[in-house]
């Protein structure tokens, strides 16, 4: 079993940073495929970008593209989003995921459906401000 759990989302100005952090246990997070997704109010679970087993590949969604870094420390089992030059529209309640059955599968399109993923946590509310 694998649990996850996020820390860091919080209330920021447009054009703040916030750094979000995801905290695994219960199975090493080398072996683990891993994302961050998120929820606004009245809408649909939404990509936002993920990270291969090693570290050395990312990927993001358009919308946060050039604004987002994902990171991971194997060692630590931590995940981490550091999120700058925020907006309105990236308030959302963000999730990190993980699946462990990743092997074979297509990088990075098969990362981007939450419906592929089979562990989260709880959620960490952001909220940005104007």
């Amino acid at each position: 079993q694998v649990q996850l759990v996020e820390s860091g989302g919080g209330l920021v100005q447009t054009g703040g940073s916030l750094r979000l952090s995801c905290a695994a246990s219960g199975r090493s997070l080398s072996t683990l495929g891993l994302a961050w997704f998120r929820q606004a109010p009245g809408k649909e679970r939404e990509f936002v970008s993920t990270i291969t087993g090693s570290g050395r590949s990312t990927y993001y969604a358009d919308s946060v593209k050039g604004r987002f870094t994902i990171s991971r420390d194997n060692a630590g089992n931590t995940m981490t989003l550091q999120m700058t030059s925020l907006m309105l529209e990236d308030t959302a309640v963000y999730y990190c995921a993980a699946s462990r059955d990743v092997y074979g599968r297509s990088w990075p399109t098969w990362y981007t459906s939450p419906s592929h993923f089979g562990y989260w946590g709880q959620g960490t509310q952001v909220t940005v401000s104007s």
